[in-house]
């Protein structure tokens, strides 16, 4: 005799995937939205997403991946600028980096979409940022 499917308690291991964060938004839109604008909106989910630690793991590594990119073309246009003509070469080099960093946007946000927002590295560039994300997504509570 079979019983009906209603008698057995219904148990779930997992949290479901899309709990609403404090703004409203779901995990797999926080996560997304964290690299939005780079490491700017990274800020921001950090702290609105504190409560989902892959989201804080999105915004952290916005913030590192994006930070260091920041940096890098400060950097190599403060050089460009004192070496003149050899400058170009410099300018090339921070283009190149600005197109590097567009190609692993584009890649991150494909990717987290595919994954609903849960915890993945970055294309290309995830196993030297994620040990610093990690430890930035730990750092805020």
């Amino acid at each position: 005799m079979a019983r009906a499917a209603s008698t057995y308690p219904m148990t779930s291991s997992q949290p479901p995937t899309n709990q609403p964060q404090p703004a409203g938004l779901d995990k797999k839109t926080s996560a997304i939205l964290s690299y939005a604008l780079g490491w700017l909106t990274g800020i921001i989910f950090l702290f609105v997403g504190k409560n989902d630690p892959d989201v804080k793991f999105h915004a952290s590594q916005s913030i590192v991946f994006f930070g260091a990119v920041s940096v890098i073309n400060i950097v190599l246009s403060i050089i460009g600028s004192l070496l003149g003509v050899l400058g170009i070469i410099f300018s090339l080099a921070g283009l190149a980096v600005a197109v590097f960093a567009v190609v692993v946007w584009i890649m991150a946000m494909v990717q987290t979409n595919n994954t609903g927002g849960a915890r993945a590295e970055l294309p290309i560039v995830g196993k030297f940022t994620a040990p610093y994300a990690d430890r930035l997504a730990n750092s805020v509570k």
